[in-house]
Protein backbone atom coordinates (compact mmCIF):
# COMPACT_ATOMS: atom_id res chain seq x y z
CA UNK A 1 0.00 0.00 0.00
CA UNK A 2 1.26 3.32 -1.11
CA UNK A 3 1.59 6.32 1.06
CA UNK A 4 -0.92 7.99 -0.83
CA UNK A 5 -3.30 5.36 -0.27
CA UNK A 6 -2.97 5.36 3.55
CA UNK A 7 -3.97 8.64 3.78
CA UNK A 8 -7.01 8.75 1.96
CA UNK A 9 -7.51 5.73 4.20
CA UNK A 10 -6.50 7.43 6.77
CA UNK A 11 -8.73 10.67 6.26
CA UNK A 12 -11.65 8.35 4.95
CA UNK A 13 -11.83 7.05 8.17
CA UNK A 14 -11.60 10.09 10.17
CA UNK A 15 -14.48 11.30 7.86
CA UNK A 16 -16.48 8.08 9.47
CA UNK A 17 -15.73 8.52 12.73
CA UNK A 18 -16.94 12.64 12.66
CA UNK A 19 -19.73 11.20 10.51
CA UNK A 20 -20.71 8.48 13.29
CA UNK A 21 -19.98 11.06 16.38
CA UNK A 22 -22.65 13.23 14.32
CA UNK A 23 -24.85 10.50 14.61
CA UNK A 24 -24.53 9.97 18.32
CA UNK A 25 -25.53 13.66 18.36
CA UNK A 26 -28.92 13.89 16.36
CA UNK A 27 -27.18 15.94 14.24
CA UNK A 28 -27.66 13.81 10.52
CA UNK A 29 -31.62 12.97 11.48
CA UNK A 30 -32.66 14.89 7.81
CA UNK A 31 -30.21 12.59 6.29
CA UNK A 32 -31.05 9.05 4.35
CA UNK A 33 -28.87 6.43 5.47
CA UNK A 34 -27.48 5.77 2.20
CA UNK A 35 -26.18 9.72 1.54
CA UNK A 36 -25.25 10.09 5.15
CA UNK A 37 -21.25 9.35 4.44
CA UNK A 38 -21.64 11.84 1.57
CA UNK A 39 -22.54 14.44 3.18
CA UNK A 40 -20.31 17.35 1.49
CA UNK A 41 -16.84 19.13 3.34
CA UNK A 42 -18.43 22.05 3.99
CA UNK A 43 -21.93 20.68 6.31
CA UNK A 44 -19.42 18.31 8.03
CA UNK A 45 -17.19 21.25 9.04
CA UNK A 46 -20.38 23.25 10.48
CA UNK A 47 -21.97 20.42 12.20
CA UNK A 48 -18.77 19.65 14.05
CA UNK A 49 -18.39 23.37 14.68
CA UNK A 50 -21.51 23.36 16.23
CA UNK A 51 -22.15 20.24 17.55
CA UNK A 52 -18.96 18.34 18.60
CA UNK A 53 -15.95 18.63 20.86
CA UNK A 54 -12.80 20.07 20.84
CA UNK A 55 -11.24 17.02 20.31
CA UNK A 56 -13.33 16.37 17.15
CA UNK A 57 -13.06 19.72 16.09
CA UNK A 58 -8.92 19.54 16.06
CA UNK A 59 -9.57 16.39 13.93
CA UNK A 60 -11.31 18.68 11.17
CA UNK A 61 -7.47 20.66 10.88
CA UNK A 62 -5.92 17.42 10.52
CA UNK A 63 -8.56 16.27 7.69
CA UNK A 64 -8.80 19.54 6.24
CA UNK A 65 -6.47 22.24 5.16
CA UNK A 66 -6.79 25.28 7.60
CA UNK A 67 -7.97 27.81 4.92
CA UNK A 68 -10.71 25.03 4.09
CA UNK A 69 -11.64 25.08 7.61
CA UNK A 70 -11.38 28.52 8.30
CA UNK A 71 -13.69 28.95 5.00
CA UNK A 72 -16.17 26.94 5.94
CA UNK A 73 -16.79 28.36 9.79
CA UNK A 74 -17.53 31.66 8.10
CA UNK A 75 -19.47 31.12 5.33
CA UNK A 76 -21.20 28.53 7.28
CA UNK A 77 -21.17 29.54 11.07
CA UNK A 78 -20.35 33.00 11.43
CA UNK A 79 -23.04 33.52 8.96
CA UNK A 80 -25.73 32.43 10.83
CA UNK A 81 -24.92 35.76 13.51
CA UNK A 82 -25.88 36.45 16.61
CA UNK A 83 -26.59 32.97 17.62
CA UNK A 84 -23.59 31.69 17.75
CA UNK A 85 -21.62 34.76 18.97
CA UNK A 86 -20.18 33.45 22.19
CA UNK A 87 -18.93 30.32 20.10
CA UNK A 88 -17.63 31.94 16.84
CA UNK A 89 -16.01 34.55 19.74
CA UNK A 90 -13.84 31.53 20.69
CA UNK A 91 -13.43 30.16 17.41
CA UNK A 92 -11.80 33.77 16.54
CA UNK A 93 -9.68 33.96 19.42
CA UNK A 94 -8.49 29.57 19.54
CA UNK A 95 -8.50 28.77 16.38
CA UNK A 96 -7.87 31.61 13.79
CA UNK A 97 -5.91 33.63 16.20
CA UNK A 98 -7.74 36.86 15.46
CA UNK A 99 -6.05 39.98 17.40
CA UNK A 100 -9.24 41.20 17.65
CA UNK A 101 -11.60 38.21 17.93
CA UNK A 102 -15.29 39.86 18.89
CA UNK A 103 -14.55 42.68 15.59
CA UNK A 104 -13.31 40.17 13.66
CA UNK A 105 -16.32 37.93 13.75
CA UNK A 106 -18.72 40.99 13.67
CA UNK A 107 -16.44 41.82 10.61
CA UNK A 108 -17.21 38.32 8.93
CA UNK A 109 -21.08 38.21 9.42
CA UNK A 110 -21.36 41.38 8.30
CA UNK A 111 -19.25 40.67 5.16
CA UNK A 112 -21.51 37.37 5.02
CA UNK A 113 -24.79 39.27 5.30
CA UNK A 114 -23.77 41.68 2.42
CA UNK A 115 -22.66 38.67 -0.01
CA UNK A 116 -26.17 37.38 0.84
CA UNK A 117 -28.11 40.30 0.10
CA UNK A 118 -26.08 41.40 -3.01
CA UNK A 119 -26.88 38.31 -4.32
Amino acid sequence: MTSMMRLEKKQADAKSYLVEQLKRQHCLWSYDNEAIHDIPDDVLIELVMLYLDIDEINMLFQLFPYQRVKQAWIENVVAQGERYYNLNYFFAWYYFHAKRPRAYVKAMATRQLNKRLAV
